[in-house]
């Protein structure tokens, strides 16, 4: 297998010359180690030259210990650098100030996402994105493989109004694009022109692998993502979040699992494989989360067994899900209205979804394949658009 090296393996091979006599700032979490599990900030502090001033940490914390929409404090700086939450109490919280990037020469932003629009930390960097471009603040965006492949686009368009975290700009729900393309991307979208941005590149990445072909090790990028066949469903599985059925957080599968107390594991299943959906199958199973919806409760459901990446459509397969579920759930099944990621109107499955159409056709009972049908032209329209911003063609 040919390892893939990623922008922090070049950094490091290059011993870091690129950053010498200069004060940085890092953007990282967990997953933001080289490929012999060494984390930036350990080798930035080591660095010949090299000053590292300060330490972003995004949703989850720069150390991953904290749970989806729980807010972390700031630390550090006694003897280190200073440490920031991007994820605290405010929505404002979400986007460094010109005083937390005060002193840094430059930004690095070392983030490894799962190829979702709704995966936070892709709207972390274009946030910081547009705060470096208002204070003229260099960056460094170090490329990491996106770990479901670059070759396939799935998913609505977002819509003006429907902007949020989970969605800060308009890409498709499976954009197919790493970091690093992503950044290019939202330069040229949001017009950042006040700022230098450099992205190191991988090398040796090629659009039709999965993480399991790049010969680079797997961290938890954040506490729910276990395992590279969690980011295969987890495209689709998010919007289980805008309902209050489980998705399966407070299990050692989550995104895997999905269900909720009143389901007949055995009917579910039934139901949901007779769709013949092309490389999935649903086991029925039962599970009681130890933790958010339905913790303690035993819960009938499904779990998701990939049997075919190349062919299974992560968006469309929980579409489907979402719309057998509805239908079997009666009056038990309702759409969370609770404040999601900072947002209360539009509710949390707009948002995810990036309108109210497919929620509405869902209610109105429109067939999931008839709703994704309206999905092609805006799948060719982005794969389109994203096109010159691929460094890897392949």
């Amino acid at each position: 297998m040919k390892k893939v090296s990623t922008g922090l393996d070049i950094l490091v091979a290059e011993q870091f010359e690129r950053l010498r006599g200069l004060r940085v700032g890092l953007v990282a979490h967990p997953a933001s180690v080289d490929s012999q599990l060494r984390h930036a900030a350990d080798l930035l502090s080591v660095a010949p030259g090299v000053t590292l001033t300060a330490v972003f940490g995004p949703e989850h914390g720069w150390l991953g210990q904290a749970q989806d929409l729980e807010p972390v404090e700031a630390g550090g700086g006694a003897s280190g650098p200073r440490v920031i939450s991007l994820y605290g109490k405010t929505v404002e919280s979400l986007r460094p100030t010109a005083e937390q990037l005060h002193g840094l020469d430059v930004l690095v932003i070392d983030l490894q996402d799962v190829g979702a629009r709704y995966y936070t930390f892709q709207a972390t960097m274009l946030y910081c994105l547009e705060a470096a471009n208002a204070i003229g603040l260099r960056v460094i965006v170090l490329d990491r493989p996106n770990p479901i492949g670059g070759l396939a686009v799935e998913g609505p368009k977002l819509c003006p109004g429907f902007e949020s975290f989970v969605g800060p700009h308009d890409i498709a729900t499976r954009h197919g694009m790493t970091m690093g393309e992503l950044a290019r991307f939202y330069l040229a979208e949001k017009k950042l022109e006040n700022t230098d941005v450099a992205v190191v590149e991988c090398q040796g990445w090629q659009r039709d692998m999965y993480f399991e072909d790049t010969g680079l090790p797997w961290v938890l990028p954040s506490p729910n993502m276990p395992t590279p066949e969690t980011a295969v469903v987890y495209p689709g599985q998010c919007l289980v979040e805008g309902t209050n059925l489980s998705e399966g957080r407070g299990t050692t599968r989550p995104f895997e699992l999905c269900g909720a107390p009143w389901f007949d594991p055995a009917v579910l299943a039934q139901r949901l494989n007779a769709e013949s959906m092309p490389g999935i199958l649903f086991r029925p199973t039962s599970f009681r989360p130890t933790f958010q919806k339905h913790a303690g409760k035993e819960c009938g459901g499904v779990q998701m067994h990939v049997t075919n990446r190349r062919v299974f459509q992560p968006v469309r397969a929980s579409l489907m899900m979402l719309a057998m579920m509805r239908e079997l759930s009666g009056d038990n099944f309702r759409w969370r209205t609770e404040t999601y990621e900072f947002v209360s109107d539009p509710i949390a499955i707009d948002i995810l979804f990036g309108n109210a159409r497919e929620r509405l056709a869902l209610e109105s009972k429109m067939s999931w394949r008839d709703i994704a049908a309206e999905w092609e032209k805006e799948e060719t329209e982005f794969a389109m658009k994203r096109a010159r911003f691929l460094t890897c063609q392949r």
